[in-house]
């Protein structure tokens, strides 16, 4: 599928598009990602800045989705583990970059050759639109190839 159909398709998932995330972004090779999260009346906490909730579902599939179609058909990928750090209340449109460098897709095929299962931890910062972090999101991915192949 073309990213920009499947930016379009996550656009309308009913996840993203109740709540005011909206990729704004996906690169022809799904490598780069750029998400927003735009502040509105649902997704506002009791003191009025993003729901934390919010902040953590814009950047929740991305490091598994972009390894998924790149690292290619013959990996399992999947979300094993997930932090945030709220540093700031963010408030107005909020935004997370994803930069998927080849240096580590070459890593992770490495590491799993042998069939062994490779967890490793990718970081994103949310930022407001002084480029200031809202919040740090570490995400966890499980890697292994299938087995068979």
């Amino acid at each position: 599928m073309k990213a920009s159909t499947f930016r379009h398709l996550l656009n309308f998932w009913p996840p993203f598009l109740f709540t005011g995330i909206h990729v704004t972004t996906m690169s022809d090779d799904y490598r780069r990602a750029r998400v927003e999260l735009r502040m509105r009346p649902w997704n506002r906490n009791y003191v009025g800045s993003h729901f934390g909730g919010s902040l953590f579902a814009m950047t929740d599939p991305f490091w598994m989705l972009l390894a998924m179609k790149s690292i290619g058909r013959d990996y399992i990928v999947w979300d094993k583990a997930g932090t945030i750090e709220f540093v700031k209340p963010g408030r107005g449109t909020v935004h997370a970059e994803f930069v998927l460098e080849d240096a580590v897709l070459e890593e992770l095929r490495q590491a799993t050759a042998d069939g062994d299962k490779a967890l490793r931890w990718f970081g994103t910062d949310v930022r407001d639109a002084d480029g200031e972090v809202v919040a740090r999101i570490r995400k966890q991915l499980y890697v292994r190839r299938k087995r068979g192949r």
